[in-house]
């Protein structure tokens, strides 16, 4: 499946579906802190699994990990579409961006301009 497929499927589900740039606006919050939460029990699940399981992930744990990335991903989606951005666009800037850095020797290291 293509991401802009993915976002345009994803947004069938988006109950506060809507577009603009108004931080204040609920649907952004709501989408904004929906990536946060989920991206929070992503790293909760690996959490357990490092305290509770000597960090062996399980397929029981393999399964519910799959899940959260597919809820992170689709407040990603979500966010995006509110953003004006497509999927598709997102993920080409984000490679453009690393193939940069790379290029430069620049992929470790701290700051967004390097």
């Amino acid at each position: 499946m293509k991401f802009n497929e993915y976002q345009k499927q994803a947004l069938k589900t988006d109950l506060m579906i809507g577009k603009g740039t108004d931080l204040n606006s609920t649907g952004f919050l709501e989408k904004l802190l929906g990536l946060v939460g989920e991206t929070g029990e992503l790293a909760d699940k690996f959490k357990k699994i490092l305290r509770d399981e000597d960090g062996v992930i399980s397929d029981e744990k393999m399964d519910l990990i799959k899940k959260e990335l597919g809820d992170v991903l689709w407040y990603l989606a979500s966010l995006s579409d509110y953003l004006g951005f497509e999927l598709e666009d997102v993920a080409q800037t984000n490679i453009e961006k690393l193939a940069s850095r790379q290029k430069r020797g620049k992929l470790g290291g701290a700051g967004d301009s390097r």
